[in-house]
């Protein structure tokens, strides 16, 4: 299947004459989209698993403890797929500490304004007196995003007001070069419209599309992946398939990075969406189950594990504390026990040697001062996919 997705634009661009892409507005039409088949069978798929995630989510006592832990190894995957060096292990480590280890502060950093960023999102819209999902929103979001760190100099929060492109090292040799800086503001707003406009498109068709449009966009000078990414999640609590923000596509793009790319290449070059939907659709179910997966391993694990701390003979009153706010801060230190349970240094000392009887918490470190702890086994499930190879 072909259609008309848009149109080029001559436009210069470092001394050099580029073919910029201006898309056709939001759904796709003439002809309109094929949702049977295969496509409807992935659908289906891909629906059914994000329910599934929803009931899981509400089965456990706390999701606070998934939100905080799938939220953060977002942040890594997303930021890494960008460059970023840190893992989630440097991320948590950072929190618990203030030190950002071998992979320095500005990598971390980064990860940070992308926490931020998301919280600030979804205040913004569970708030009655916050910004809808919007351009506003996402500007505001993208400010937050590249405050103080690599791209701060490339008007964050700012719509672009000069041409960029994507691959190659000089425009005429780009990989792809999205829509004139004057087309931008136009195209930009059609989204909006096509997100708040009434549609008979499942909702989780429009989140694949509206994610194809913005990064056909490209609306910033950097960040447009990972403000594109998070858009997803937006949507999804938007659109209110899911009340908490337990789905990310991060992972699944960068374990398929090429075939991401290409099906974005297809809708633009031969007007795909099919087939970037299949690809979307598929990466929402994979994704779905396995966060299923990973919130009822976690669950056992916790249960299985307050269980050995209540049965030790050296678990307090203060270690029984500790234990139940280790999901949210998986890695300690003492200092940070201190904070965490508002109590004395040798308290929170005690309380940590207890956790590291039963089995629980693992130093790190090594030494004898400046130690750290991590709750290992819950970490090992977390940190999968997270990691990189350091000689990159």
């Amino acid at each position: 299947m072909s259609r008309i997705t848009g149109r080029h634009e001559r436009t210069r661009v470092g001394g050099e004459e580029v073919a910029a892409f201006i898309p056709e507005p939001l759904p796709p039409h003439d002809p309109p989209l094929a949702l049977g088949g295969d496509i409807a069978a992935i659908l289906q798929r891909a629906e059914a698993a994000l329910g599934r995630l929803e009931s899981a989510s509400a089965m456990v006592p706390s999701v606070g403890w998934f939100l905080y832990s799938f939220v953060r190894k977002e942040a890594v995957i997303s930021s890494q797929i960008e460059g970023t060096q840190a893992t989630l292990i440097d991320l948590l480590a950072f929190e618990a500490s203030g030190k950002a280890g071998s992979t320095g502060t500005e990598d971390v950093q980064e990860i940070c304004n992308y926490l931020d960023a998301i919280a600030y999102a979804r205040k913004q819209l569970r708030s009655a007196k916050g910004l809808p999902l919007s351009v506003r929103l996402l500007n505001e979001t993208h400010r937050r995003l590249m405050k103080g760190v690599r791209g701060a100099e490339k008007r964050p929060g700012e719509i672009r007001r000069s041409q960029n492109w994507i691959g190659g090292t000089r425009p005429g040799k780009a990989a792809y070069v999205p829509p004139p800086p004057h087309a931008v503001g136009e195209i930009l707003a059609g989204l909006e419209r096509f997100i708040h406009q009434e549609s008979d498109l499942p909702a989780l068709v429009r989140a694949g599309l509206c994610h194809a449009q913005f990064e056909t966009i490209h609306p910033y000078l950097d960040g447009n992946g990972r403000i594109g990414r998070l858009l997803i999640a937006l949507l999804l609590e938007h659109w209110k398939l899911l009340r908490e923000p337990l789905l990310y596509l991060s992972l699944f793009f960068k374990q398929h990075r090429a075939e991401y790319y290409r099906r974005l290449d297809a809708v633009r070059a031969q007007g795909d969406f099919e087939g970037w939907l299949a690809f979307f659709l598929e990466g929402t179910a994979v994704v779905a189950e396995q966060a299923v997966g990973t919130i009822q391993d976690l669950f056992g694990l916790i249960t299985a594990d307050r269980a050995k701390v209540l049965a030790a003979r050296t678990t307090s009153v203060m270690a029984a504390r500790l234990f139940e706010i280790l999901p949210e801060h998986p890695i300690v230190t003492i200092a940070s026990t201190v904070e965490l349970l508002s109590t004395t240094a040798p308290t929170a000392s005690k309380a940590v040697s207890a956790l590291v009887d039963a089995g629980v918490l693992v130093e790190t470190t090594g030494r004898r001062r400046d130690r750290t702890f991590g709750y290992a086994a819950y970490l090992d499930r977390l940190r999968v996919g997270t990691e990189l190879e350091r000689a990159r």
